[in-house]
């Protein structure tokens, strides 16, 4: 005869099948999320070219000459899946993204992809040099597993408060095949953790902080804004990334990482971006000077605050006068 323990398990495995059956019937088959999930017989092997498109005759306004002049940080770039986003427009910047966009520091950063690495989440970690002008390339090679075949990346924009230029989630296998080249235009993105509006604004926290946002020609709406161009639709692209499929020999052991390809690099031009004369606001009117037979003048005046360039609006008149009575005049009749 069984014992109840005997009974009580045997009850237990068989209402166990039959959730199982259950749930394999309404889950149906598994599918990709977002069709993010790459499904290639091998890795793929990238090169990874950086341009800085950033120049006076394009972004004319408060263009950094010095202390520091206009340059690029080193590149992050990282080949993840779905479960790591290493920044996100419309959400709130990390710390590690904070501390990079502010003051370029990648130590944060570098750690929270370490720690996605260790879940499988996060595959090839790479960094390059940084470039010390605002027209230059830098590169690096990336070995792309089918399963993080996302690519993100940053390079912070110096001086600026908080700006960067990135990728985010780039997906670099469609199905079961890898691309073969792709090139992509940059645009400065705003961290959300400093309200500065000017290349070299001094610290100025976000307080509360606000979510990472694309900078427009006209956001932020301020003429204060060093991207302020309210003549353009869209900005020239201040940098660009070209990614290139590599075919890996067998003898070719050694990655070619910060491989600068001069020759493969075609120059770009951009149409001039013209800057309209900014001025101040008009003084109060002066003492009335002159006689009173002939009558006084009395004169007012403002100040250039942006000189004109690459065709923009000329500047007006940086002074107007008007005829008068002065005080004294007045008295004596």
């Amino acid at each position: 005869m069984m014992s109840s323990e005997h009974l009580t398990c045997g009850w237990l495995q068989q209402l166990l099948i039959v959730l199982l059956k259950l749930c394999l019937t309404f889950a149906g088959p598994l599918r990709p999320l977002n069709g993010t999930e790459c499904t290639a017989k091998g890795p793929a092997s990238y090169i990874l070219v950086f341009t800085g498109h950033w120049s006076p005759h394009a972004f004319p306004k408060q263009y950094p000459l010095f202390r520091p002049p206009a340059q690029w940080s080193k590149l992050i770039a990282v080949s993840h899946n779905r479960h790591f986003r290493l920044w996100e427009e419309g959400a709130p910047a990390s710390a590690g993204v904070q501390n990079f966009s502010e003051i370029g520091v990648t130590v944060e950063l570098m750690k929270a992809a370490k720690e996605a690495r260790k879940r499988r989440a996060v595959g090839a970690m790479s960094r390059t040099a940084g470039i010390p002008n605002g027209i230059g390339h830098s590169s690096t090679e990336l070995l792309t597993q089918p399963r993080n075949s996302l690519l993100s990346l940053m390079v912070k924009i110096i001086p600026s408060p908080d700006w960067f230029v990135g990728v985010d989630s780039f997906n670099l296998c469609e199905g079961s095949q890898w691309k073969q080249e792709v090139t992509v235009d940059l645009q400065p993105y705003d961290a959300g953790t400093d309200s500065g509006f000017t290349f070299s604004s001094p610290n100025f926290p976000t307080i509360p902080q606000e979510n990472i946002t694309k900078i427009t020609p006209e956001m932020p709406n301020h003429p204060a804004n060093s991207f302020y161009y309210p003549r353009l639709k869209d900005l020239p692209p201040i940098a660009s990334i070209k990614i290139t499929r590599q075919r890996r020999s067998s003898d070719r052991q050694t990655p070619m990482s910060n491989h600068i390809l001069p020759n493969s690099i075609i120059p770009r031009h951009f149409s001039a971006t013209p800057l309209d004369c900014e001025v101040s606001l008009w003084s109060s009117w002066g003492l009335c000077l002159g006689s009173c037979s002939r009558g006084g003048v009395r004169h007012r005046t403002r100040y250039i605050l942006l000189r004109p360039a690459n065709a923009g609006v000329p500047c007006p008149e940086m002074e107007e006068q008007t005829t008068c009575v002065s005080q004294s005049c007045m008295r004596l009749q």
